[in-house]
Order: C-alpha cells, then sequence, then structure tokens
C-alpha cells in the first residue's frame, strides 16, 4: 500500500505485549485505520504511514533494563500526539527526562482509579472526582514525571497512573484501556484519536471496498488471475473483490479434495457460480488425495501430502487455463503481523498454512492480496457488503 492510501492513520509502536492486536481492534472499532509496527522498523514505520498521532504500547520487558526497546526519537519531534500504555508510559517518561524504578509491588488485575483533575482525554466520559475500574499489569512504575507532565489520576499502587501533558498532547496510563476488563477503555482510546489528534472516524468497510477494487483494477490492468477458492470466508471474500475488480479477467479454482463437509463443495460452486456468476472451476480430486492419504497416520506427514498435491493440482489446471500473471490469495492481516519477527527476522512471511506454497515463485506470478489490511471481523463485514450468506459468514 502506499503512503498516501490512507490520509488518516494511526501508527501503533509495538514493544512486544500479548495484547497490543487489541489496540489496533480498538482503533479500528473507533474508525480509524491504524498498523501495527515493531519498534526496531517503527521510524521507517512512521515515516512510510506519516500517522495523525501515535501509540506505544505495553511489552514484557523492563525499561530499567540495559538495551530494552525505545521509541524512535522522530515522534516526540512531530509534535503529534501520543498515547503510551503502561510499557509505553514508562518509556515516554524516561525518554522525555523522567525516571521509572522496578522492584515496586507488582499489580495484575482489576484496580479503581480516582480522577484527580479534568483532563481532555476525559471529555464526555470521566469527570474530577469519580471512581473508574481498570486492569493493570506491570512490576515497573513511573516515579518522576517529565517536564510539562502532571498526574490526572491515580490508583492506590499506582501514583502514576494516568499522566497527561496536555500542551504537547502527551498521554500515559500504567493500565491497559485495550482489554476489556477496562471498561471505558475503548472510549478513551477513541477520545484520544477523534478529539485530542482531531481523526475523523470515516474508516469503513463499504469505503475499504470501494478502494480495494480501484487498487486491485490498478494492480492488474487486463491481465489474468488466477485465485485458489477453498469456501473459506476469506478466500471467497478476497476473489469476490477481485471478481468486482476485473470481471472475467479472474478464475477461480475450487480443488476437491474430499474432506470437506458433505456438500459443501457443490454449495460453494452453485453461489459462484449462479449468485455471483463467477468463472469457477470445480477439480474433483478427491481419489487422487484419499489415495495418497491412505495408511497414514502421522497429522504433520498429512498436512504435507495434502499441500503437495493441492499445490500439483491447482498448477496442472492453471497450466490448462494458460497461466496467469497473478494469484489472488486471502491474507488477513494478523497473518501479516504474526509473522514480523521481533529478532528481525524477514518482516512479511506469511505462515505457511496461509500460502499456496511456492506458487507465486514457482509460477511467476505475482500476488493479489486484497484482504492484507483487515482483521477477519472486517472481511465478515466486507462478506456482507457483497452479499454473502450469513450462514457462511459465520463459518
Amino acid at each position: 500500500m502506499t503512503q498516501t492510501a490512507h490520509p488518516d492513520s494511526v501508527l501503533i509502536v509495538d514493544f512486544g505485549s500479548q495484547v497490543t492486536q487489541l489496540i489496533a481492534r480498538r482503533v479500528r472499532e473507533a474508525g480509524v485505520y491504524c498498523e501495527i509496527v515493531p519498534f526496531q522498523s517503527a521510524e521507517e514505520g512512521f515515516h512510510r504511514l506519516q500517522p495523525k498521532a501515535v501509540i506505544l504500547s505495553g511489552s514484557p520487558a523492563s525499561t530499567v533494563d540495559e538495551g530494552s526497546p525505545r521509541a524512535p526519537q522522530i515522534i516526540f519531534d512531530s509534535g503529534l500526539p501520543v498515547f503510551g500504555i503502561c510499557y509505553g508510559q514508562q518509556t515516554m517518561c524516561m525518554q522525555l527526562g523522567g525516571k521509572v524504578e522496578s522492584g515496586h509491588h507488582r499489580e495484575f488485575g482489576r484496580a479503581f482509579l480516582d480522577v484527580d483533575r479534568d483532563c481532555q482525554l476525559f471529555e464526555g466520559l470521566w469527570s474530577s472526582g469519580s471512581r473508574h475500574q481498570v486492569w493493570m499489569s506491570h512490576g515497573d512504575r513511573v516515579t518522576a514525571l517529565p517536564d510539562g507532565f502532571e498526574v490526572v489520576a491515580t490508583s492506590s499502587n499506582a501514583p502514576y497512573a494516568f499522566i497527561a501533558d496536555e500542551k504537547r498532547k502527551y498521554y500515559g496510563v500504567q493500565f491497559h484501556p485495550e482489554v476489556v476488563h477496562t471498561p471505558d477503555g475503548a472510549k478513551l482510546i477513541g477520545n484520544f484519536i477523534h478529539n485530542i489528534a482531531g481523526i475523523k472516524g470515516d474508516w469503513s468497510m463499504s469505503a475499504y471496498r470501494q478502494k480495494a477494487v480501484e487498487q486491485i483494477r490498478a494492480q492488474v490492468g487486463d491481465k489474468r488471475v488466477i485465485c485458489a477458492l477453498s469456501g473459506g470466508v476469506d478466500s471467497s471474500v478476497a476473489a469476490l473483490l477481485i471478481h468486482e475488480a476485473v470481471g472475467d479477467q479472474l478464475t477461480c479454482i475450487l480443488v476437491d479434495h474430499g474432506l470437506m463437509r458433505k456438500d459443501e463443495a457443490a454449495g460453494v460452486v452453485a453461489m459462484f457460480r449462479e449468485h455471483y456468476n463467477l468463472h469457477l472451476l470445480h477439480v474433483d480430486a478427491a481419489d487422487r488425495f484419499i489415495g495418497e492419504l491412505e495408511g497414514v497416520s502421522d497429522p504433520e506427514t498429512k498436512r504435507k501430502i495434502i499441500g503437495r498435491l493441492f499445490i500439483e493440482t491447482f498448477e496442472e489446471e492453471a497450466k490448462k487455463l494458460g497461466g496467469a500473471d497473478f494469484l489472488g490469495q486471502g491474507t488477513l492481516y494478523p497473518d501479516v503481523i504474526e509473522s514480523v519477527s521481533f529478532t528481525g527476522g524477514p518482516s512479511v512471511t506469511i505462515k505457511s498454512h496461509h500460502n499456496v506454497g511456492g506458487l507465486p515463485e514457482r509460477m511467476k506470478m505475482q500476488l493479489v492480496e486484497p484482504l492484507r489490511e483487515l482483521f477477519k471481523d472486517e472481511v465478515r463485514a466486507i462478506g456482507r457488503e457483497l452479499g454473502l450468506p450469513d450462514s457462511f459468514i459465520g463459518r
């Protein structure tokens, strides 16, 4: 995606928290596009995305340890609003001249926050003197604030539970607003995005659908696309988006390996051919698959046999069609994030079961992946937009 694809976006710097994906979910639920970038490549991500605001995630690391992760300085030099969560709050304080200490009472679980003063981030949500449930999970804590910050809310174990520098639009919390155990957390994140950063909530699946169709047309031009249709939600929605963009330039291949639920393949074929008028080849390869799997009991060996046969069958059918320049695939955003390695490995290696093996290289095809920015529930929402029946979407 080009950097102009999302003019109003939020960059989430990931320090390794297990719940960083939840931050992204909350931002998207607020109608705003966001991306998660590991701290090592956050500067590159900042330049590419050109965000309107930044959120710093939690981490299992300790800010007081030598070599622990930091946010790139460009974020604090940019003048953009920043929201630091847990570790994000601690590294923000350290990088701006405050202090963090470890060895304090570890706090995990429900806590109650007392709001000491009003704050722009609380507008329409919390008022001075009120008390609210939050979810804590930390061992270190801030012990001295950088210049310009003040405490706006405290808990019995966290004297710096919620801090703010209203002038610079910097906010830091010791708790986790992204988890459901902080009941008002999603609204706090929404307030940060809409009220503080001034970003409109106009990221919607109907807008995404239009944009995806334009981008597929620009990428594919007048070339041909083939797509492996499994009958699952991801490959179906990807195929329908590509079909909406390029029509008859797309051919879908359903490799029926005989391992689907009863009548499932026939249902998929009927829906796509009749309802969507999509060019679909139904390849009955059940005998071939079941023959090779006979007598094999080891699950991993089975998976490898199924994967190899799938590729061979798909490749044979594609050759009969005269090949194609593009391969359509239902890669989702979590597949992209999960394949990002924190130790600095390759940044985008999709998990093996999502990739049609080494097909793109073997057949010299480029990938068309219209869903690679989306979470599963967003894909289901586009499926509804495209008229897929609920029985299908709810699989």
